[in-house]
């Protein structure tokens, strides 16, 4: 792999990731004479089928349900903001922070968890699916753009980053074969490291990740009517905040209400996380993003107090919102969707694409014909994958019409 600094030294911190340190990519490129490799690894995130396709994969609810609610666009947006902004009060490298923010989500297959749980289970007599893995595919060999290569050639730091958005995919208790298969298997290539934990960019954007999660789903939960601001008074961190501005503004619309809530928790769980990893950064003293790596804790987290009342928001909205009624009937519809896609295409490949076509018939009958359908599917956008449905089942009833006559 090669590397290359690129045109900016910035103000980094010693135990932040530079550029001119890299790893670099798999495929020698001659670098950029205006960017710098995360620059230019992130750029290609932007620029990649992937990401545009974000714009119609929902989080929790179904895009039909209404046009305010998130996306993972909108999600992935905002966990960027938040990861630049703890990167630059912890003088780590902001654009890796942002490149890692942009592309944590890209595995994720259409109806948010739902649809991540019906590929799950439909491939697990194949080696099985996972979301965080999927994204690894996408950027290493499912991107088709480029001449030279597969994938969009990231350098190392980005895919460690990835690889590592939940921690160590390697720790105590685990071993190679816990790996989820295309973790494995990009490991195998580039060599993550993956018993160890991620640079500080990548502890970055995951907390960013939870801090985004945190406020969009009490933004949305209060205005898809799942909860009310009352119901939040005795939940940790957000039933301070709603009186904080109840105080504050006396009698406020509910969307002024619902604003003033949700940017205050995120300033809350942002100053946390800086004042928690500035204490830790000078108590650690690492000396470059290596030492961050070799530490034994990480170095970009929450207080222990902050992260009780997020575990508790967490968990309150585990009840109150992802297991609605709502919800839960979307979620149901979504998994049906999914597991039909998926058991019609693996039965009957010629019905695919012609390049996935192409794709599933050079692939091993099996796990290996199962995986391009899994990577056909997981691609898809919500309105994609219900129409796909809908064509599939039209073409299904006219078959069995047919055979009838």
């Amino acid at each position: 792999m090669t590397g290359a600094a690129g045109p900016e030294a910035g103000a980094r911190a010693p135990y932040a990731s530079h550029p001119a340190d890299s790893r670099g990519r798999r495929y020698p490129e001659a670098e950029s004479a205006t960017r710098t490799v995360y620059q230019r690894d992130r750029d290609r995130i932007v620029h990649s089928t992937a990401f545009r396709r974000l714009k119609h994969k929902t989080q929790v609810f179904v895009y039909h349900e209404g046009d305010h609610y998130r996306t993972r666009l909108t999600h992935s947006i905002e966990v960027a903001q938040v990861a630049r902004s703890l990167a630059r009060a912890l003088r780590l490298d902001e654009d890796l922070c942002e490149a890692l923010a942009l592309a944590h989500d890209l595995g994720h297959p259409p109806f948010g968890h739902a649809g991540e749980d019906a590929l799950r289970e439909a491939m697990r007599p194949y080696g099985g699916f996972d979301h965080n893995a999927q994204a690894l595919r996408v950027l290493t060999e499912l991107e088709a753009r480029y001449a030279s290569f597969d994938g969009l050639n990231l350098t190392w730091e980005t895919l460690e980053g990835v690889a590592k958005h939940n921690g160590p995919p390697i720790g105590a208790g685990k071993g190679a074969g816990d790996l989820p298969w295309a973790v494995a298997a990009c490991d195998r290539v580039h060599d993550l490291d993956l018993a160890r934990r991620p640079a500080a960019e990548a502890q970055a954007a995951t907390l960013s990740d939870d801090i985004a999660y945190h406020a969009h789903d009490v933004d949305d939960g209060l205005r898809a009517g799942l909860f009310a601001p009352e119901d939040l008074a005795d939940v940790p961190l957000a039933g301070p905040v709603v009186a904080e501005v109840r105080r504050t503004y006396g009698r406020i619309a509910a969307a002024r209400l619902v604003h003033e809530t949700v940017r205050r928790l995120i300033d809350r769980m942002v100053s946390d996380a800086v004042a928690e990893s500035r204490r830790r950064l000078a108590a650690d003293a690492p000396a470059s993003a290596d030492a961050v790596r070799a530490l034994g804790r990480p170095v970009v987290a929450f207080s222990p107090g902050m992260a009780a009342d997020s575990a508790d928001l967490k968990s309150f909205l585990r009840r109150r919102m992802y297991h609605h009624a709502r919800v839960d009937r979307m979620t149901s519809e979504a998994r049906g969707v999914i597991g039909d896609l998926f058991a019609a295409l693996l039965a009957d490949p010629g019905r695919l694409p012609d390049d996935w076509r192409r794709k599933a018939a050079a692939a091993p009958a099996g796990a290996g014909r199962a995986r391009v359908v899994a990577d056909y599917v997981a691609g898809m956008t919500d309105r994609f994958a219900e129409r796909e449905h809908r064509r599939l089942a039209a073409g299904a009833e006219a078959r069995a019409g047919g055979a009838g006559g």
